[in-house]
């Protein structure tokens, strides 16, 4: 390694630390080098070069060893919990509220019900015999089968979803203490697993970016520390997660093999090509019903380059100014950066003003990528040459901090200081009663506003297909989507199923519930 490369302060050598910033004021907190080092000497221990050095550094036992991993992980550990807790509680309020209007997460909630019965993701919700693989490419999410199978609950990907993000930021605070200290480092893993992008993941529900946001956490992180192993595993199953991923795990091979000076790793960029290329040209159209990549139109790169003035719209700069400003700015100075392009790219130059808000999941996978480089930045400056920036780099985490303070009140979290005004729930009796008149192991049909409520214990479809006869049709009036010139529930069903016969059997507060007549 040469004298330029970044590592963290627990790995550098007296003489890298000498030869770096020559102050004491540029090192970490002594009491976290301290404890880091103790575990460096431990793994040294137990790692003996020859019979002199295996007398000299006994190997630990593994009490020993439980002992430093505890030491080491106890704050990590408590910054992650503390932010799955928080998103949880969030959660259930969302959920008891009878707000969780999200299409996707019926959709997700088929899916981990096929994968725990050990069938094809066939998600009617999506469409008639749809096969989910086709809308996106998402192998890594058979992994919801197990646990949708002990937990089968439309809740239970909200939680995973939580936990997740609560790993991130056990991984970015345990990166983040060495470096900064145990107070301030413990700051900034709160920071990150509170941030923007985080919180309107979990507003919308869950999303398959649940497992890149640790994912992309583990594999930079382990760049940090040079961890080559880890780092290149968590970018490979990175490109499991959705097709677009397969170029930032392109990106991500690039630096790794820059990084650790090792040519050969490259493979990771291959895969991730390959596995974008596979997806989109391959297994996408081939499993759509349409025969394409249902995403691909979206992005037009000859359209956004003809009209350059929609590459500065205000909502793409807002984005970026946000990225930004929560890590001090200091994070451009670290390559690490480079892993945003793809998601950034792909996003303002459709012409979707959707992808270009701060708002929805689309951030997720940002925010790990934003903080690590932070670190790394830091690292960098304060090893650099330029005096300013070395400097600036002991104010960087509390600028960010400050930024990500601020932003707080305008973000879903904040609605838990007044849950009487956000998780009131007035028709909440009205969709419990709505509820009980379905059956379960039925077939129903319905918009948005209880599909999650019925994922679980029968077959959905949703009302904007065309879909097979159901046994119920269900409509929210007031909050599930469906037209309001389409008229009430019986309307709808002439609409949908022409000439067949419909009874309505429930009428609350805007909940609708229509039963199929059979014949004779």
């Amino acid at each position: 390694m040469t004298s330029r490369e970044p590592v963290l302060p627990a790995e550098r050598t007296e003489h890298d630390v000498a030869a770096g910033d020559g102050a004491s004021e540029e090192a970490a907190a002594p009491s976290d080098v301290t404890e880091e080092q103790d575990v460096t000497a431990a793994d040294d221990a137990a790692r003996p070069q020859d019979e002199t050095a295996a007398d000299e550094h006994p190997r630990p036992t593994w009490r020993e060893r439980g002992r430093h991993v505890a030491r080491v992980w106890a704050l990590p550990a408590a910054v992650g919990l503390l932010v799955a807790t928080l998103y949880t509680v969030y959660s259930v309020a969302q959920w008891r509220a009878f707000v969780v209007r999200s299409w996707d997460l019926g959709i997700f909630t088929q899916l981990a019900s096929r994968y725990a019965g050990l069938e094809a993701p066939i998600v009617h919700i999506k469409g008639p015999d749809y096969h989910l693989l086709g809308d996106h490419f998402h192998p890594l999410l058979v992994l919801l089968g197990p646990v949708y199978a002990v937990f089968p609950h439309a809740l239970t990907l909200l939680v995973l979803q939580n936990v997740l993000f609560g790993l991130a930021a056990a991984v970015v605070t345990r990166a983040a203490v060495p470096l900064l200290g145990r107070v301030v480092g413990g700051l900034v893993g709160v920071a990150f697993g509170l941030s923007w992008g985080l919180q309107y993941a979990v507003e919308a529900q869950f999303h398959e970016i649940a497992f890149a946001v640790p994912l992309l956490a583990i594999a930079l992180v382990a760049v940090l520390r040079e961890q080559w192993r880890t780092a290149v595993v968590a970018g490979a199953l990175l490109a499991l997660v959705k097709e677009d991923l397969g170029l930032t795990t392109a990106v991500l091979g690039v630096v790794i093999a820059w990084r650790a000076r090792r040519p050969a790793l490259l493979w990771l960029s291959a895969w991730g090509v390959a596995g974008f290329v596979l997806a989109t040209r391959v297994v996408l159209p081939r499993l759509n019903p349409e025969g394409e990549w249902a995403y691909g139109s979206r992005l037009d790169l000859a359209a956004a380059l003809s009209d350059p003035l929609a590459l500065y719209a205000p909502a793409k700069g807002y984005t970026l100014w946000l990225l930004v400003v929560v890590t001090g700015a200091i994070a451009l100075r670290s390559p690490f950066v480079l892993l945003a392009l793809p998601t950034l790219a792909w996003r303002f130059l459709s012409a979707e003003p959707g992808y270009w808000e701060p708002t929805w999941h689309y951030s997720a996978v940002l925010l790990p990528i934003a903080f690590v480089a932070m670190l790394d930045g830091i690292d960098r400056a304060r090893r650099g040459r330029v005096r300013w920036l070395r400097r600036y780099s002991r104010y960087a985490p509390v600028v960010g901090l400050t930024a990500s303070l601020m932003l707080l009140p305008q973000l879903p979290l904040w609605q838990l200081t007044n849950p009487g005004l956000h998780f009131g729930a007035p028709r909440a009796q009205a969709a419990r009663d709505t509820l009980a008149v379905i059956p379960d192991d039925v077939v129903v049909e319905t918009d948005v506003g209880l599909m999650s409520y019925l994922v679980d214990r029968t077959d959905v479809y949703y009302l904007g297909n065309r879909n097979p006869v159901p046994d119920y049709l269900l409509i929210d009036r007031q909050g599930g989507g469906t037209p309001q010139e389409w008229g009430d529930v019986l309307q709808v069903a002439a609409l949908l199923h022409p000439g067949v016969p419909f009874e309505v059997v429930h009428v609350q507060d805007g909940y609708e519930v229509a039963r199929h007549v059979a014949d004779g």
